[in-house]
């Protein structure tokens, strides 16, 4: 597990990947960068409980809400600005920390593996499950979905 500060905070990565991920992370982040941004179509979003969510990532949040699992952010656009209401880097889902929580994040590491970045805020008490590769955001939110879907199928066999 690695630890990225964060102004006053640190923030704990949970899940592991292979220093040849990481490497290859980086190179797409330098590329990704340099290349010359242009909006193809305005962001999409729906309505979850009165809240304006991206749309791609829409039918997971659905479900995690259903499951008890409580979302506090999401977003799966692309742009330079890390703005929640406009776009994102990467996708990303925030989640509160909760017993579910804590079991859906253990399931989710294992389902979705090297494709996801799970890192955990101890002082908010919140997971972000987030895309670990740039340009992989549509896909990762249909992986998330199906993730979701997974455990709760698991959830009711165990259960």
């Amino acid at each position: 597990m690695g630890k990225l500060a964060l102004e006053n905070s640190i923030e704990q990565v949970v899940s592991l990947q292979k220093e040849a991920l990481w490497g290859r992370r980086s190179l797409e982040l330098e590329k990704w960068a340099e290349r010359e941004k242009v909006k193809k179509r305005d962001k999409l979003t729906m309505v979850l409980e009165s809240f304006a969510v991206d749309a791609q990532l829409y039918p997971a949040l659905a479900l995690m809400r259903r499951l008890q699992i409580p979302t506090q952010f999401s977003c799966a656009g692309v742009s330079l600005k890390d703005d929640p209401l406009d776009h994102s880097l990467y996708a990303y889902v925030t989640i509160l920390e909760s017993e579910q929580t804590e079991q859906f994040v253990r399931f989710a590491s294992q389902y979705m593996k090297h494709r996801v970045l799970i890192t955990y805020e101890p002082e908010r008490s919140r997971y972000d499950l987030s895309s670990f590769f740039i340009g992989h955001n549509r896909s990762f939110c249909l992986l998330l979905h199906r993730c979701t879907k997974a455990y709760e199928e698991h959830a009711n066999v165990q259960g």
